[in-house]
């Protein structure tokens, strides 16, 4: 069996690059604001907030937590999410690693 594509990478550069797939959908940091604006967890509001359609927010949070940027209680028939801080964290650290990467200035590129 031949090798796929990810296994071509290491952990660490999957791990950004599923990340910021998750994060290239402008809903989903609409709704990753409104979760941080609430500074609480959020049940339902969302809707409204973001103006979208209940399934399509039902999507995007659940992509969001797959990767474990949100986290979720169910309450009855509500789903209230929180932002995952320890996950809030490691991903920015992921990110701050990848910029903070020094580029040397070559005034012979392009």
């Amino acid at each position: 069996m031949g090798l796929t594509k990810s296994e071509m990478f290491t952990r660490s550069q999957n791990e950004l690059a599923g990340i910021a797939k998750v994060l290239g959908h402008p809903a989903r940091i609409a709704i990753l604001q409104e979760i941080i604006k609430s500074k609480s967890c959020i049940c339902g509001d969302l809707v409204q907030e973001v103006g979208l359609a209940q399934p399509t927010i039902s999507q995007h949070l659940k992509e969001l937590k797959n990767i474990g940027l949100i986290k979720g209680d169910i309450e009855g028939t509500r789903v209230c999410y929180c932002i995952n801080t320890k996950k809030w964290e490691e991903v920015r650290q992921l990110f701050h690693s990848f910029f903070d990467t020094h580029i040397p200035m070559n005034d012979d590129c392009c």
